[in-house]
């Protein structure tokens, strides 16, 4: 297979086009068409705006279920795998899904299967879950991926998306997300709408509901291609909720899909329009419309009403923290990744790119695309940021940033949210939990120049901001001229610092008699990038609970797998869980690193410190162990151990559990005496985060920890 020459531009115009169509359905999803046309009319906008838009299940779905294709062997993948990745990106009980109860939620349900010992496929079947649970739409709204990383290759889009599908969903579930990832596949090689709905019906049993329903309501469009509304009423009276058991049967939710994709007549803005206006499960059905269009019309073929209020900000809620704040510039980089894995061809002119290794790259090459940057001015007029073509340090484009007012002194902030607390958002909705994607000890680095036309100087100082206290660390002062410019800044070691912002502070310098005279200013951003290890340490008494609502409160920067974890007298204090508790931090990234925590174990037999953890089914373990001994653990869809030792322990008293990982040599000890020494030949994990855990209804005290690179 050859990738599309534009093959980038279009698969950033396809995460656009699902982020985008996931808001825009969002607050009103459920609402019947009837409520959506008394409350708003005709839809031409948003109906409702975010400051940053929480997680949602239609993105984690895509987001994370493709990393399948990392974490195995995209050419044996099985259904097998696939459940083991759900399993291995979720929290339990809280967030990705709708927790909506066993024999309800299709996923809940399958989670409860899978965790229970009954494998992939039969774990979402109709045999073992009914044709209610199983036909749920689900298997539809989580496929977007699968045509992502097969561009014009129909059938293998339809097999991953039909194997991901068949982990929680039967029948006309699977058939959904096959049709799904068929059309989206079709749309970065065909020109016309109605071919892409076309395409997608061979990857489908001609005799099965689902493909009746396309081809009914196709005939229809055909015979009364003025007017949607006409259609719709079709839709609801043949196809409607009444038809069907359930929450959120698949077979009404995709009539209007299809509905909406042929009235649409390839216009984005129309066709989310149309499709959002019918109601029922708005943000699957626009989100899922939202890719094929944005894949079929690529990013300049969506108008800036609806990029620019997202401005590239995703956010998640897997159990690997330093997934869930991400970029749409971000995703696309790692779906072309994984598509380059899969199908064993290189993107030409994009392998500087999808080869950097950095924690964030801005490099501004997709048209458009702004990598979430925000500004902060601390004057009534706005910083203008607009992708450009104009300058570029390398490639073809850049970050064109206007000031349009300033004055001599004039101080100004440009930055990106590096961790997420409630008050980024404006709710909680699938339950996030972030762990920050920056931490000291990590180089910053960017590239800057002044527009030539502007006559005085700017400063800058790059920072990195605490978001428990505000408090900033800045890098020396940089004088920008019109000349491209690097400017760079090693974070220092830090205690209880989260870095919540990464930015530049800048200043206008000149001539003191512009100082009552107002001026615009102009530059140029490009290939900014953070990497480098980690350097920092936490006392868990300078963290805080981060209540999101209710009932979803958790520690700061801490995701979690079960288990109930609060602070306590300046102290991480959980477990409680009978099966294995755990909580995690730090980043997936992470490779070589001394992680060294002091805990005290406070009852039970089981006190554990976690390392290399690449989600709930992969990671190890150390820690206090029955039988007064030490043990070492690793995790693949259950613990096994690995190595222990006698180890005299006891209750109440504080321990200091180092563990020091480089490459497959895994070596710890307790308050500075070797405990143990193992090298794991066997599938070794080499990169991951760290975390925290007991289990057996054991309860633990953690006090600090700190994390160096080794490298």
């Amino acid at each position: 297979m050859k990738f599309p020459n534009d093959y980038m531009e279009r698969l950033y115009g396809g995460w656009l086009g699902k982020v985008i169509g996931v808001i825009h359905g969002a607050n009103i999803e459920g609402w019947s068409y009837e409520r959506i046309e008394q409350t708003f009319g005709e839809i031409t906008d948003y109906p409702y705006f975010f400051k940053h838009f929480a997680a949602d299940d239609d993105i984690n779905g895509p987001a994370l279920f493709m990393r399948a294709l990392d974490d195995f062997e995209p050419a044996r993948l099985t259904a097998q795998e696939m459940g083991h990745t759900l399993r291995n990106y979720t929290g339990e009980g809280h967030g990705f899904f709708w927790w909506g109860g066993y024999g309800v939620s299709t996923e809940h349900t399958a989670y409860m299967n899978l965790k229970n010992g009954v494998p992939a496929p039969q774990s979402g079947s109709i045999e073992q879950n009914g044709r209610t649970t199983a036909e749920q739409i689900g298997g539809q709204i989580f496929s977007d991926c699968w045509g992502l990383v097969c561009p014009g290759d129909l059938e293998k889009a339809a097999e991953l998306a039909g194997m991901m599908s068949s982990v929680t969903h039967g029948g006309d579930g699977i058939r959904g997300g096959r049709f799904i990832a068929a059309c989206i596949a079709s749309a970065f090689v065909r020109e016309r709408i109605e071919d892409i709905v076309e395409d997608g019906l061979p990857v489908i049993e001609e005799t099965s509901d689902y493909a009746q329903m396309a081809r009914d309501v196709i005939a229809f469009c055909k015979q009364h291609p003025d007017d949607w509304r006409e259609a719709f009423a079709y839709v609801k009276d043949k196809y409607g909720y009444q038809h069907y058991e359930g929450v959120c049967h698949i077979i009404p939710n995709a009539a209007v899909i299809v509905l909406s994709l042929l009235y649409g007549q390839g216009d984005f803005s129309r066709t989310i329009n149309i499709c959002n206006m019918c109601g029922w499960d708005t943000d699957c059905n626009v989100g899922n419309v939202g890719t094929i269009l944005g894949v079929l019309n690529g990013p300049e073929g969506i108008e800036r009403k609806w990029t620019t209020p997202i401005n590239d900000f995703v956010c998640c809620s897997g159990i690997v923290g330093s997934l869930n704040l991400q970029t749409i510039p971000q995703l696309v980089t790692d779906t072309a990744r994984l598509a380059v894995k899969l199908n064993d061809e290189e993107i030409p002119g994009w392998e500087d790119i999808l080869q950097d290794g950095s924690t964030h790259h801005l490099h501004f090459e997709l048209p458009g695309s702004t990598h979430a940057l925000e500004w902060k001015y601390r004057g009534n007029e706005r910083i203008l940021l607009a992708n450009t073509s104009r300058e570029a340090y390398k490639g073809r484009r850049s970050l064109q940033l206007t000031a349009p007012s300033v004055f001599t002194g004039t101080t100004f902030d440009v930055f990106f949210l590096t961790y997420g607390s409630p008050s980024d958002f404006d709710d909680s909705r699938y339950d996030p939990d972030i762990s920050p994607t920056v931490y000291p000890g990590q180089t910053v680095e960017a590239w800057l120049k002044l527009d030539e036309s502007v006559g005085t100087g700017l400063h800058v100082r790059l920072f990195a901001e605490d978001d428990l206290t505000g408090r900033r660390l800045y890098s020396n002062l940089f004088i920008l001229n019109g000349e491209w410019q690097k400017v760079s800044y090693r974070i220092p070691y830090a205690d209880d610092f989260i870095i919540g912002k990464i930015g530049m502070e800048y200043a206008v310098s000149g001539d003191s008699s512009l100082r009552e005279k107002s001026f615009s200013l102009k530059w140029f951003l490009d290939e900014m990038k953070i990497y480098g290890p980690a350097d920092y340490a936490i006392d868990f008494a300078s963290q805080r609970m981060e209540k999101w609502n209710a009932l979803h409160q958790t520690v700061s920067q801490l995701t979690y797998l079960r288990g109930i974890w609060r602070l306590e007298d300046g102290r991480l204090a959980g477990g409680h869980g009978f099966e294995p508790a755990e909580c995690y931090t730090g980043s997936h990234r992470w490779n070589d690193y001394l992680f060294r925590v002091k805990l005290k174990p406070l009852s039970g037999d089981h006190h554990s410190v976690l390392f290399r953890v690449q989600g709930a089914m992969r990671s190890y373990a150390v820690g206090l162990a029955p039988g007064q001994t030490i043990a070492l653990h690793k995790n693949f869809e259950g613990y096994r151990e690995l190595e222990s030792k006698p180890f005299p322990w006891k209750h109440g008293i504080e321990y200091e559990v180092e563990v020091r990982v480089q490459g497959s040599l895994i070596e710890v000890s307790i308050d500075g005496n070797a405990a143990l020494r193992f090298r794991d030949e066997d599938a070794p994990y080499l990169r991951g985060s760290i975390g925290f855990g007991n289990s057996g209804g054991s309860r633990t005290a953690y006090s600090s920890y700190q994390v160096r690179s080794l490298v």
